[in-house]
């Protein structure tokens, strides 16, 4: 790691401890005086960014009580200097740009080796943004070509992804409402929103049209 400013404030968000257990055990080998406060949905991560100032926010895009594009909007607004990690299971060629284009400095898979976890907080403290070499080819890809063309990430709205992704996990609706904090007539509301933008009928479509948007 380049030398840092002591006592590096870090806000880890991820609703899965043994994700938050693994990542900090990382930044603590990285950054062994890092303050790191650690939490596991959106609503306790805007109080902490609400009451202490931070240096860097991972967080994960699948949390309870709230949306991605909630959580940039209000650190934008609380902590314009915040540099943001999207640390998420998502495929990146499939999602990084989405959240960059979001606001977010960098997107990490989790999928990541430690060598590219370590570029990344290394790159996120010193300049604020980060990117893989994959992410970084597709956005040079669409400045050169101009490609505008529609993918069903972007018909979508943040929420509705949110859900399709975990409809497409198989996660039933009241599932998906105990995991959203949301009520299960308005899950039902969002999935029927997005069959209807997407021109499906089926879970199986939805699984199908991700899986060809991906390859």
């Amino acid at each position: 790691m380049k030398e840092l400013k002591e006592n590096v404030r870090i806000i880890v968000a991820d609703d899965h401890g043994i994700v938050r257990m693994g990542l900090i055990q990382t930044l603590k080998r990285l950054l062994p005086e890092a303050v790191i406060t650690e939490v596991e949905d959106f609503k306790s991560m805007y109080r902490v960014i609400s009451d202490q100032q931070q240096d860097l926010a991972i967080m994960d895009v699948n949390m309870p009580n709230g949306t991605v594009q909630e959580a940039i909007d209000f650190i934008k607004i609380k902590q314009p200097k915040l540099k943001i990690l999207i640390f998420s299971s998502q495929d990146e060629e499939l999602y990084a740009l989405r959240y960059l284009k979001m606001g977010a400095g960098g997107y990490l898979s989790k999928q990541s080796p430690g060598a590219a976890i370590e570029t990344a907080l290394n790159s996120m403290l010193t300049t604020g943004r980060y990117a893989s070499e994959a992410v970084k080819e597709a956005m040079f890809f669409e400045s050169v070509s101009g490609n505008t063309k529609t993918s069903p990430v972007e018909i979508l709205s943040d929420r509705e992804l949110q859900i399709a992704n975990k409809l497409a996990e198989g996660l039933p609706l009241k599932e998906i409402s105990n995991q959203l904090n949301l009520h299960s007539s308005t899950i039902s509301t969002y999935k029927n929103r997005l069959f209807e933008k997407l021109q499906i009928k089926s879970i199986p479509e939805l699984v199908e049209i991700l899986r060809m948007y991906n390859q």
